[in-house]
């Protein structure tokens, strides 16, 4: 990894904390999968775009209905658990 790219991923987690009001350390505690069969949705806010089959990282179990994850461009936003599945 260079170090532009280093210095562009710190600065998205930074920017994460802060949206997310997120302390500590980023961990991804497992990673989950978007049901192949769900519809596919653009994000907006604080919720990340929906693609079928996409694994995410999950960075936190928020509530029984939300989970908060990053995707693999590394942004970051809540996903209905219920198009969420175990990989």
């Amino acid at each position: 990894m260079t170090l532009k790219e280093c210095k562009k991923e710190e600065k998205a987690d930074r920017e994460f904390q802060k949206k997310f009001k997120f302390e500590g350390n980023i961990k991804v505690l497992t990673q989950m999968m978007v049901d192949p069969a769900v519809t596919e949705k653009k994000g907006g806010g604080k919720n990340l775009p929906l693609r079928r089959g996409e694994i995410l990282d999950v960075i936190q179990f928020t509530n029984q209905e939300q989970i908060l994850c990053r995707n693999s461009q590394r942004r970051y936003g809540y996903v209905p658990r219920a198009v969420m599945l175990h990989l």
